[in-house]
C-alpha cells in the first residue's frame, strides 16, 4: 500500500480545506487516516463500518477484544450512538471539545467491531482543529486508537506515526507535534450517574469530581485482574512500552545513582529530571540520558515521555531507568503510562519503605 502524506499548516488550516475533505472521502469509502489530535495522533476509520474497525485493528496489529474510541465533531452527536443522559451532558460543557472520553450504552448504529465485543462504546470530541474538521466533513464518527503499532509507545510527531505506520494505512495526515502528548482521560459513566476513571489524562480526578462521584478502577494503577474484561484502551495489554526493558526507580537522586552503578551495565539509558542531569552525568559518565523536563512541570514530561521511549529504542539499550511518578493530579496520568511500559517493575530505594 502506498501511504499519501498531507502536511498541513495550523496558522493556515483554511489552505487545506480541499485535503482534508480528500482525507474526509478516505474515511467514508472505508479507508484509513491518521491525524493529529490535541491528546497524541490517532488512526482513524469509519466507526459505523465493521470492515473498517477490523482494518484498524489489523493496521496496528491490535487485539479485537480491546475496544476502539469513536470521535464525534460535536458533543450532541452522541445521541445517534449512545444513550446519553444529564451527566454526560454536565461533562460535555466542563470538558468538550478536549481531552476526554466518556464510556457510555452503545446504540446499534456502532458496530460490534467498534466497540469491541462489548455493550457499551467510548465517545470523544476533539479539541484539535484538523481532527475536528475531518470528523465533520466525514459526516460520521471517526474510530481512532492511538496510530501506533500496538503496544509500542504512543506517537505525537507525524514522524513517529510514519514510522510506524507507513505502508500501512492510506493517508498520514502531518499536523506537527501534539500539545498534551498523553492520551485522553477515559471514565465510564454508571446508572447511577457517577463516574468510574478507566484510564488518567490531563483532565484530572479532582476535576471530573466537581461534576460527579469518581472511583478509580484499579487497573488505573495496577494489573487488570486474571479474566477481567477491558472497558476501554489501555487496560488489559502492555502498553506505550519501548523494546529494551524499563525498570522505575522510586527514590531520591543519590540512592538512585547507587542502585544504577551496582547494576553495571555498559549501554544504559536513563531519563532524568531537568535538576538531576548535571548530577547523574558527573556520577555515571557512560550513562546516555534523557531529560523528561522540570521534577516539577508534569505538563512538560507528558508531552516528552513517548517520543523519549521512541528515541530510546533507536538504541538498543541494555535497560532504561526512569523515576516513578507522583498520582497527584496530571501526575497520575503519568503514573499510568509509565508503569504500563515498564510492565510494573518498580524498584524502591527509599530508606524509609526499606526496613
Amino acid at each position: 500500500m502506498t501511504t499519501k502524506i498531507i502536511n498541513i499548516d495550523l496558522a493556515h488550516l483554511e489552505n487545506s480545506e480541499n485535503d482534508i475533505k480528500y482525507a474526509a472521502e478516505v474515511i467514508r469509502s472505508g479507508g484509513l487516516v491518521a491525524f493529529p489530535t490535541e491528546t497524541v495522533y490517532g488512526l482513524g476509520g469509519d466507526g459505523t463500518n465493521p470492515h473498517a474497525a477490523r482494518a484498524i485493528y489489523a493496521a496496528k496489529g491490535r487485539p479485537s477484544d480491546n475496544p476502539l474510541i469513536i470521535h464525534i465533531a460535536d458533543p450532541h452527536d452522541a445521541e445517534a450512538y449512545t444513550y446519553t443522559s444529564d451527566v454526560y451532558y454536565k461533562l460535555a460543557e466542563r470538558f468538550m471539545p478536549g481531552p476526554l472520553t466518556v464510556v457510555l450504552k452503545a446504540k446499534d448504529s456502532v458496530p460490534m467491531e467498534t466497540r469491541g465485543g462489548l455493550s457499551t462504546v467510548a465517545v470523544r470530541c476533539p479539541s484539535h482543529p484538523v481532527a475536528n474538521r475531518l470528523i465533520a466533513l466525514s459526516g460520521r464518527p471517526i474510530a481512532a486508537p492511538s496510530a501506533n503499532l500496538s503496544g509500542s509507545p504512543s506517537p505525537t510527531a507525524a514522524s513517529h506515526v510514519i514510522d510506524d505506520m507507513q505502508g500501512r494505512i492510506d493517508v498520514i495526515i502531518n499536523g506537527g507535534d501534539c500539545e498534551i502528548g498523553l492520551e485522553s482521560t477515559i471514565v465510564k459513566l454508571e446508572d447511577d450517574g457517577a463516574l468510574t476513571l478507566l484510564r488518567p489524562g490531563r483532565i484530572t480526578v479532582d476535576e471530573l469530581a466537581c461534576i460527579a462521584p469518581v472511583a478509580i478502577a484499579d487497573a488505573v494503577t495496577d494489573r487488570l485482574a486474571e479474566g477481567a474484561v477491558a472497558l476501554s484502551p489501555g487496560m488489559k495489554y502492555r502498553h506505550y512500552a519501548p523494546e529494551s526493558p524499563l525498570v522505575l526507580l522510586d527514590g531520591e537522586v543519590e540512592s538512585v545513582i547507587d542502585y544504577i552503578n551496582a547494576e553495571k551495565l555498559h549501554n544504559a539509558a536513563i531519563i532524568c529530571y531537568t535538576e538531576q542531569e548535571s548530577i547523574i552525568k558527573v556520577a555515571i559518565p557512560t550513562a546516555h540520558i534523557f531529560v523528561l523536563g522540570a521534577s516539577d512541570d508534569i505538563s512538560e514530561q507528558a508531552k516528552k515521555l513517548f517520543a523519549i521511549l521512541r528515541e530510546a529504542d533507536k538504541h538498543n539499550f541494555s535497560k532504561i531507568y526512569a523515576p516513578l511518578p507522583s498520582r497527584e493530579g496530571v501526575g497520575l496520568a503519568l503514573y499510568n503510562r509509565m508503569i504500563r511500559a515498564a510492565a510494573h517493575t518498580v524498584i524502591n530505594l527509599r530508606q524509609d519503605n526499606n526496613g
